[in-house]
């Protein structure tokens, strides 16, 4: 017999200095309530969350927040989507270490999934090129200037391009992650996760009335 239910899925969040608060909480918090709303037939979450740092040491966030997170590169845990946040990335896009690891980690995930500035490290595998993406409104120009292929929209709140979900700054990774939840799992998770969090659910992303910039 075989059986309908829905595979449970791993998200692995990479978690760095000068990370954006809510770049990191928001998609936190949505699957990991997602996860308990919804479970398998053996009662476990549908959906599971783990972080992932460079190094195993705290990791301070922007703001001053401190985050330890589950395991470093080098433990290289099993996931099924790649969660990029965004925040200050400029040591991060210059580290080869953490690069090479989100180029290899993106190719064997089922999703990548980049919120506000993470867009930056996504860009910096190449992994975007010649693809919709967007980020926080601040650095759309900045994006579309430094990797000229990204077909970089404004005026969005996130990007669906296939295997790669890009999203505005912020409070937009929290719409964006809904609408993933949605995507994989049907609406009616991602409207009680929302529910459940009293988040006022932006749903429509406008992506065919953007603006594309280059």
């Amino acid at each position: 017999m075989t059986s309908d239910a829905p595979t449970p899925l791993t998200f692995g969040m990479l978690v760095f200095d000068e990370v954006e608060v809510l770049d990191l909480g928001g998609p936190f918090e949505v699957f990991s309530t997602a996860g308990r709303l919804a479970r398998t037939e053996d009662g476990e979450p549908l959906l599971r969350v783990l972080t992932i740092a460079p190094a195993d040491r705290l990791v301070r966030a922007r703001g001053g927040l401190r985050v330890l997170a589950d395991h470093t590169l080098d433990e290289d845990p099993p996931f099924d989507v790649l969660v990029i946040p965004g925040g200050v990335t400029a040591a991060v896009e210059a580290d080869t270490r953490v690069v090479d690891w989100l180029t290899r980690r993106r190719e064997n995930s089922a999703l990548t999934f980049s919120i506000c500035t993470g867009a930056f490290l996504l860009a910096a595998t190449g992994a975007l090129n010649g693809r919709r993406a967007t980020t926080h409104w601040e650095d759309q120009e900045e994006l579309a200037r430094r990797w000229p292929e990204i077909r970089v929209h404004t005026d969005v709140r996130w990007i669906d391009d296939g295997d790669l979900v890009t999203s505005a700054g912020i409070s937009a990774g929290i719409d964006a992650s809904l609408y993933i939840v949605g995507r994989i799992f049907g609406e009616q998770l991602a409207r009680r996760t929302a529910h459940q969090m009293e988040y006022v659910w932006e749903v429509d992303r406008t992506a065919e009335a953007a603006t594309v910039l280059g």
